[in-house]
């Protein structure tokens, strides 16, 4: 069975995976996961970021497990285990997936600049600037889209000086008590948090484009890894920062800490982190509408930058006709419950199908 096609050339180290998984990980639910979860788990919520992470490395095994019996991407092993038509019924299936979770980041981001910088700039003009820059990178092959992961990572992560400056300002008796809720409260703050931890699930895309791609497991745990511990700090600085009752009630609690940031040279300091924001939700954006213009080729047989070019005007379209912030309540209402449950139901579902067709093989 080949790897869906993928000539040597176009493939990038098994190191890159960690970048791939940890860049997709970290974006626009960094800057405003703490208000869910603190309205759901309170001072709780880092057992919630626990569950959410474990979830996040049983997937990620169970995509190896898959690979390692149907080597190629998704499409391949739908179509390995439900045959043709089904299968590519649930390819399309992930399609929509990855589009509507890149369109999702575009405006969520567009809004967040109208909230925070330029309320009057029309979201349609901010969506055509990034839809040619995630086009430009796109064309330019995977391995692009892979240096561009890295990069975003190298270089974003002085803003973690950011929430441990909030420090300075802590009550840490506003991290008490805790073991506080019910379980059933737990679970509903792992499900709000889901937005922060989607991501991984690109793997199951561009598994083809990796070297050896079964030694990159251990990349892909530790990228999921980093992002855990990344939003494990947040939320703690978030807790310690503000009080469990405005914390549930900021909508951009990661934005506002650095509005206390003060600089001789800088009044504004939250105008820094929007924009360098840009930066780091670029792989949030390129890589989803990658996988889905990659999984249309694969399924129609057309060149990539086709339907790259038909979901840009798709996105433009909603930028234009609807408020991001009307547009980006929808998307989310989609995004988050939907979209882990299928995640956590299918997965394993697929690997029991994929077995039971292996075995019927050998009989």
């Amino acid at each position: 069975m080949n790897q869906a096609g993928v000539n040597e050339k176009y493939k990038v180290s098994p190191f890159y995976v960690f970048f791939l998984v940890h860049s997709m990980q970290t974006g626009l639910g960094v800057l405003n996961f703490q208000r869910d979860l603190a309205k759901a788990t309170g001072t709780d919520g880092w057992i919630s970021i626990l569950l959410a992470g474990l979830i996040v490395h049983i997937l990620i095994w169970l995509i190896y497990k898959i690979f390692s019996i149907v080597p190629g991407d998704i499409i391949s092993a739908n179509n390995y285990a439900l045959g043709k038509w089904i299968g590519n019924f649930f390819s399309l299936l992930f399609i929509i997936y990855f589009f509507v979770l890149g369109m999702t980041i575009i405006i969520g981001y567009i809004n967040v600049i109208h909230i925070w910088m330029f309320d009057e700039v029309p979201s349609w003009a901010l969506a055509l600037v990034f839809l040619f820059l995630i086009y430009y990178i796109n064309t330019g092959g995977f391995r692009t889209v892979t240096g561009i992961a890295f990069l975003t990572v190298i270089g974003s992560y002085w803003l973690l000086f950011v929430p441990l400056y909030g420090f300075k300002y802590a009550d840490f008796t506003s991290f008490l008590p805790v073991f506080d809720h019910t379980l059933i409260e737990i679970m509903k703050g792992t499900r709000s948090i889901s937005l922060s931890m989607l991501g991984f699930e690109m793997i199951l895309m561009f598994y083809p484009f990796i070297k050896n791609a079964e030694t990159s497991k251990k990349y892909a745990h530790g990228g999921a890894l980093a992002t855990t511990l990344l939003n494990l700090l947040i939320y703690f600085v978030s807790s310690v920062f503000y009080s469990q009752k405005q914390l549930a009630l900021t909508l951009w609690p990661t934005l506002t800490m650095t509005s206390v940031i003060e600089l001789p040279f800088i009044q504004r300091f939250e105008y820094i982190t929007v924009s360098w924001w840009a930066i780091v939700i670029i792989p949030n954006m390129v890589i989803p509408l990658w996988a889905a213009s990659r999984g249309i080729k694969r399924l129609f047989n057309v060149q990539q930058k086709y339907p790259l070019w038909v979901m840009s005007i798709m996105i433009l379209l909603v930028s234009i006709f609807f408020f991001d912030i009307d547009s980006l309540y929808v998307l989310n209402k989609i995004i988050n419950p939907y979209s882990v449950c299928f995640l956590v139901l299918y997965l394993p579902l697929l690997l029991v199908f994929i077995s039971i067709k292996k075995w019927r093989r050998r009989l």
